[in-house]
Formats: C-alpha cells, structure tokens, sequence
C-alpha cells in the first residue's frame, strides 16, 4: 500500500515546480504563444527552469512587479518557457534564444526587448512598462 502512494507521489513531482511557479502565467505548449504572436497581442516570454537561481530571482522580481501593477497582468500574456522541454525546440531557434533566464517581450513578432539572466528589479521593469506602452 505505502509503495502506491509513494509510486503515485514520485509521478507528479516533475509537474509540481510548474505549477506553483505557473500563477498568473501560461505554461507554454508549442504553438500557443506563437498564436498569440500571430494575434497581434503583446506577449512576454519567460525561459526558465526549476533548478535555475537566476530563474528564481527572476521570478520573485516579476511576482513583486505585477503585485504592484495589475495592468501588467491585464494587457500582457505571460508564458513560461520550460527551458528543459523547449530549450532547442522551434520557438527558442526562431526567437534566437540563447539560453533559460531570458526574458524576452513582443508585439506581434516584432520584439521589444529582451533580458538575458538579468536580475535587476529596474531593467525588468523597464521590459514590462515597455511592453505595457506597446499593449
């Protein structure tokens, strides 16, 4: 019986870094972001991975941002990128992403800005008040 639960809790653990760090932010599938890109709407790629300080940090800058200012969530789509699933997939190839912890804003395709493992709580902001004036 222990061997059952132990079996069925060892099964979910790979998804339970992405689902608290998820929150207000789509998990990205292959396509879905591209969609919205294709859309026109203003769109905010995070590449992370759940064993990267520099992701965390990243991470707990955005959470205070968008506490801050909820136009953030209101006008821009949030996606994370799980760097170890789509790291070498087509959108990182397509976008030029070199690496996990990086940020990266769209309108449409056109990029806006981009952040590669930077942790500053003002060049962060700088990508999303950008993003939201493209909105």
């Amino acid at each position: 019986m222990q061997r059952r639960v132990f079996l069925t809790l060892a099964a979910s653990l790979p998804l339970a870094p992405f689902a608290a760090r998820a929150g207000e932010a789509t998990l990205y599938t292959p396509g879905s972001a591209e969609a919205a890109m294709d859309a026109g709407k203003v769109v905010r790629l995070e590449c992370w991975a759940s064993w990267c300080s520099t992701c965390a940090a990243q991470e707990r800058v955005l959470a205070a941002l968008k506490a801050e200012n909820p136009a953030y969530e209101a006008n821009i789509a949030f996606f994370v990128v799980d760097w170890d699933q789509y790291g070498k997939g087509e959108l990182s190839k397509g976008l030029n992403i070199p690496r996990r912890s990086t940020l990266v804003a769209h309108q449409g395709r056109k990029e806006i800005g981009r952040i590669v493992a930077g942790t500053s709580t003002a060049e962060i902001k700088d990508l999303l008040d950008a993003a939201l004036a493209a909105a």
